[in-house]
């Protein structure tokens, strides 16, 4: 047997005991969590620049749709131009269109450490839907998904600096080029999510189905690490039904529960350091004891990655918000505090999740971040 083919062999060993997500986990200092910031007044549902331009009917095929794409595209390439930019385009019928083809736009926005080459980086991956219900006329949908998008793009920009200073470092040092070391991260904004009729199998989730199986069936070059995109992907989170004040949402997935259990520490640890506006009954991740798991009938973007063995984190209330599917759903019926402090909580783990206390902001930076 040739040196090659051992290495080969061996290379292909290693990736089988290597496969799972590796995650270097430290907790932010209490110092750090006081910078992660809350968006403020970009949230404003009026003026706020993340959230205004999209409190607007988005359904697939129509003009709202592309204002919200054109928002998204505008937002990082003028605030956030490291990020990438990827387009996931596909066309499906539908019970209520006939047999006019929709279009259905996945936009994919993506900071990687600058040496990788293609598969070599784990992701940490932050999902929201940003279409609309077709019905009722005029639907908005603030919490059902225009919130959750804005959350994750002040979420983007709050990790930008910290991950730009943590590249910068790992370079000079030469650390990259290990699986513990390569992390990024990535925004998936997913179109289609929502049932055109009545929600099936079919009909639902158009977007986050179509790229599920063009990403499973997408084969990184031979010798990366990660077999193809969905293998890069060391966490996906997705955020949905978010901005309605006293949300409970349960830890649905017993796999994933310890990510679970990594969030609702840092909600405590928030609402003690007295960081978060918002003041529920209960905890909004109230199930971090928990010990029964019976399998979830909630059906979200989740499921066609979660059925190709992707590890998921389901941030959704449950019981939904009263407003669900309703004409209420729109900006005024947003609970605000709560819309900033799940900015704050999902910042958090974020950076968490990217061990940026590597990058701690220190004496006059730290107050400085915080002035």
């Amino acid at each position: 047997m040739s040196g090659h083919v051992i290495s080969v062999l061996l290379f292909l060993a290693l990736h089988q005991l290597l496969v799972l997500p590796v995650v270097a986990y430290t907790a932010l200092s209490d110092n750090f969590l006081k910078l992660v910031p809350s968006g403020g007044d970009d949230f404003d549902i009026d003026n706020g620049k993340l959230l205004a331009p999209i409190l607007i009917p988005r359904v697939a095929g129509t003009p709202g749709q592309t204002v919200a794409q054109k928002h998204f595209l505008n937002f990082f390439a003028t605030e956030l131009p490291e990020w990438s930019v990827e387009w996931y385009n596909s066309t499906s019928t539908t019970p209520a269109t006939g047999n006019r083809q929709i279009p259905f736009a996945n936009l994919v926005f993506k900071r990687e450490p600058p040496w990788v080459r293609e598969g070599q980086s784990n992701l940490l991956t932050l999902v929201a839907h940003y279409d609309s219900k077709i019905t009722p006329n005029g639907f908005i949908g603030a919490i059902d998904s225009a919130a959750p998008c804005a959350i994750l793009m002040h979420v983007a920009r709050t990790l930008d600096k910290y991950v730009t200073q943590m590249y910068d470092e790992m370079s000079a040092l030469g650390e990259g080029g290990t699986v513990e070391m390569d992390m990024g991260v990535q925004i998936l904004l997913l179109d289609g999510e929502e049932a055109f009729q009545s929600w099936t199998a079919t009909d639902s989730l158009y977007g986050s189905r179509a790229l599920a199986e063009l990403w499973e069936s997408s084969p990184h070059p031979a010798m990366s690490f990660y077999r193809n995109p969905l293998d890069q992907i060391s966490m996906f989170v997705l955020l949905d039904l978010l901005g309605s004040a006293n949300p409970i949402v349960p830890s649905y997935i017993q796999t994933t529960h310890w990510a679970y259990k990594n969030m609702a520490t840092i909600e405590d640890r928030m609402r003690k350091l007295g960081l978060l506006e918002s003041s529920p009954k209960h905890p909004f991740l109230a199930e971090a004891k928990k010990h029964t798991f019976y399998p979830s009938g909630v059906d979200d973007d989740h499921r066609p990655f979660m059925a190709r063995g992707v590890p998921v984190l389901h941030l959704i209330p449950s019981p939904f918000p009263s407003v669900w599917h309703k004409m209420e759903d729109d900006g005024a019926h947003l609970d605000m505090p709560t819309v900033r402090d799940w900015a704050r909580i999902v910042g958090a783990f974020a950076l968490e999740w990217l061990d940026m206390m590597e990058v701690e902001p220190k004496g006059d930076a730290g107050a400085a971040a915080l002035s």
